[in-house]
């Protein structure tokens, strides 16, 4: 349950200088602004791509904030929530990448001016967050199709849903679904799968409900399951996908669970997206809960 909203005074904003299409300058100028009309003091940070994790958990301990901001995509929103976790200091979050998932999971407004409201409106929500065979993931990971197509997107030149939906439709017709063997604590499921996603939230990026229903603070999460489909199904299961309608096909499947082994039969690694990074892991890969280990600033209610 959320609890009620404190006054956040100090105030840290991690920044990636180099990500993304939008103007960092404007941006933190828009946050100077903002936060010295309403009497907050914002003081920012640029990763660096190098040991950022260790280097931002020192930062913090040196130069206490009342809260920290990751103003990015989904990098640096898992960076600061990772840097955050089993702390009492609350994320926020100001959206500024290509998907922006956990933001919209959250109802956090995806307007930079309207999401920096948080500093003096908002409840504080305890969520779970997972590790996926040592990798934290605030968010959504994944095997299978969508995680080729999250691989094939980083490496390009061009950002935005467009580019993703070309590089889809590029790789959907030679596509060949793997054979995954499931085992949670509280079932098995062994067969192909289009795509597999392991999710401690509803939404993908791109507004696609993988997991309708879902919480993120119950301590569980969801393993979820596209079964192979014929091309002629594809238009349904988009729609039942844009409609949280998930449930409602015969082509897929949800297991709920506190943790999961994954194997993928036949191979020794696979490739795995966690938060939108695109990873080479061992199998099987595995994943577990930790419950509500990560304080974030949501809307208030009403």
């Amino acid at each position: 349950m959320p609890t009620a909203p404190s006054i956040l005074r100090r105030l840290l904003f991690v920044m990636n200088p180099i990500s993304g299409d939008i103007d960092k300058a404007s941006v933190q100028e828009l946050i100077e602004t903002i936060c010295a009309e309403r009497g907050r003091t914002a003081h920012f940070y640029e990763t660096s791509g190098e040991d950022d994790l260790n280097r931002l958990r020192a930062y913090l301990q040196q130069h206490p904030q009342d809260a920290v901001f990751a103003a990015g995509g989904d990098g640096t929103v898992n960076l600061v929530a990772q840097a955050l976790s089993d702390t009492e200091l609350p994320l926020g979050i100001v959206p500024l990448g290509s998907g922006n998932g956990l933001s919209k999971d959250l109802g956090i407004p995806q307007d930079v001016e309207e999401a920096l409201q948080l500093i003096w409106q908002h409840e504080v929500l305890r969520v779970d967050t997972l590790m996926v065979s040592g990798h934290f993931t605030a968010h959504l990971a994944d095997l299978g199709f969508n995680a080729l197509i999250v691989e094939r997107f980083a490496e390009g030149d061009t950002r935005g849903p467009g580019a993703y939906v070309r590089i889809a439709l590029q790789e959907y017709m030679r596509y060949q679904p793997a054979r995954y063997r499931v085992v949670t604590d509280s079932e098995t499921w062994e067969g192909e799968a289009f795509m597999l996603t392991v999710a401690n939230a509803r939404t993908f990026g791109s507004n696609v409900v993988i997991n309708p229903a879902s919480r993120m603070d119950d301590g569980r999460f969801e393993v979820c399951v596209i079964e192979p489909f014929p091309a002629t199904a594809a238009p349904g299961i988009l729609y039942q996908l844009y409609t949280d309608g998930f449930d409602e096909s015969a082509y897929t499947r949800r297991l709920q669970c506190r943790w999961v082994r994954i194997e993928v039969v036949g191979e020794t690694a696979v490739r795995v997206q966690v938060d939108g990074e695109p990873l080479h892991l061992p199998t099987p890969v595995e994943a577990t809960i930790n419950p509500q280990n990560l304080r974030v600033l949501v809307p208030a209610a009403g």
